[in-house]
């Protein structure tokens, strides 16, 4: 695929992530649907998977939008959520699997993982007939610009063309001799929760990080609101450092890890990287992370200025946007072709952090005050910070547990050092 054309299609795909995690009371919906989306993209396509639920998402966002009473919002929204998780798990990570390869796969997610956080840190600015406009218009661009990028289906496109052109029935692509229908095929997803690696790093971590996003949604109006005495609108506009943290790692990754990851390459040639040489960078996240809170927590003074917690969301945003992109990048190359079902199974683990951590965040931050309780979420945080390390260390012997993981064979050390070529071509 061209690369003007690979960008307008990680860059689309990106817009349509933003769509979905911006909707707090989707998130209970949403992890149950997200099992369904991932296995079923990866038997009839990601396009009308795009298509169906961009249409149903569009339409109960409209209802929102002119929905009478409380009630009938909450109803749609969650049923709007069944729909919302679609574009999570297959216009992200897994579509930038199958449009890039594995030396320019972080290009795409660049651009795809920021949106991630990027809904929560700009959804309290966008809400009602904004929100079903965006929808809308999202919808129409699928119908119209997004081309199939699953390449199994695509082959399946090809072979069909291939014997109606031809009347020759010869030609037929794997996943049309596989029949497996959608119920069995999810099962690929209940085994991502089994080996250890999915245990530790799948659904501790990076969902962690996600649910305290959604408790900061709690935690900063204490803070702002009743501390420096914000309106509602400065409020959400403290958000902001977390996106621009988000976009300032998103420069040192590619400045500064990415060619790091480029030399792997080279050295490794002709076998692939080992998975584990995308935790790196969650190496460096994990501890700027729990820092981040403690920053975060002991300057939540009113007497102290508002500027020394706000600017502590800068470190929060750039550890989110390592951790997403290591541990996210690490599930791909791990599962490789069921690596959608792999991330659907991280989404309903995180979804339910999203909603759940929301619902004690009032009362942990009122009862412990805003100090202690970022002194505990940085307890957490810090309980957590040998993960990427046990895994960098010992995740190739825990990949060979899994089935559904085709790289626990490969080799675990260069077989040869980078040429001087290879590093030049890399930088």
């Amino acid at each position: 695929m061209a690369p003007p054309r690979r960008w307008v299609i990680t860059m689309f795909s990106a817009v349509l992530v933003l769509n979905a995690p911006h909707h707090l009371s989707f998130r209970r919906r949403l992890l149950r649907r997200s099992l369904v989306w991932g296995p079923l993209s990866e038997q009839v396509g990601r396009r009308p998977v795009f298509i169906g639920s961009f249409i149903v998402y569009t339409i109960f966002q409209v209802a929102c939008a002119v929905a009478p009473n409380t009630a009938a919002i909450l109803i749609f929204r969650f049923l709007g959520g069944t729909f919302a998780a679609a574009p999570l798990r297959t216009a992200g990570t897994s579509s930038c699997a199958l449009t890039y390869g594995t030396r320019t796969r972080v290009e795409g997610a660049r651009g795809v993982h920021p949106r991630t956080f990027a809904g929560p840190s700009l959804g309290p600015i966008v809400s009602g007939f904004m929100a079903a406009i965006f929808a809308g218009v999202c919808t129409v661009a699928i119908v119209f610009f997004l081309p199939e990028t699953y390449a199994p289906i695509i082959l399946v496109k090809r072979a069909q063309k291939l014997r109606k052109d031809t009347g020759n029935d010869r030609y037929w692509a794997p996943l049309e001799r596989n029949n497996l229908e959608i119920l069995p095929h999810i099962r690929h997803v209940l085994p991502a929760f089994v080996p250890p690696t999915s245990a530790m790093s799948l659904t501790l971590s990076p969902q962690f990080v996600y649910g305290v996003i959604y408790l900061l949604f709690e935690a900063y109006p204490i803070v702002f609101t009743v501390g420096h005495g914000f309106n509602a609108g400065l409020t959400g506009l403290t958000f902001l450092p977390i996106f621009v943290g988000g976009a300032i790692g998103v420069g040192a990754y590619l400045l500064f890890f990415n060619p790091r990851y480029q030399r792997a390459i080279a050295e490794f040639a002709p076998h692939p990287v080992p998975p584990e040489y995308r935790l790196e960078i969650c190496m460096w996240a994990a501890p700027i992370y729990t820092l981040s809170f403690f920053w975060f927590g002991w300057t939540s003074f009113p007497s102290v200025s508002y500027w020394a917690p706000l600017l502590a969301g800068l470190p929060m945003g750039v550890a989110v946007t390592f951790l997403f992109l290591g541990l996210f990048n690490y599930v791909i190359d791990a599962y490789l072709f069921v690596a959608a079902s792999a991330l659907s199974a991280m989404t309903v683990v995180r979804s339910l952090f999203g909603a759940g951590f929301p619902l004690f965040a009032t009362q942990m931050y009122e009862r412990l005050d805003a100090r202690w309780a970022s002194t505990l979420l940085g307890l957490l945080a810090l309980a957590m910070t040998p993960i990427p390390f046990v895994l960098r260390r010992y995740g190739h012997h825990l990949r060979r547990r899994s089935k559904y993981a085709p790289t626990g064979d490969g080799p675990r050390k260069p077989s040869r050092p980078a040429s001087v070529d290879g590093e030049k071509a890399s930088a």
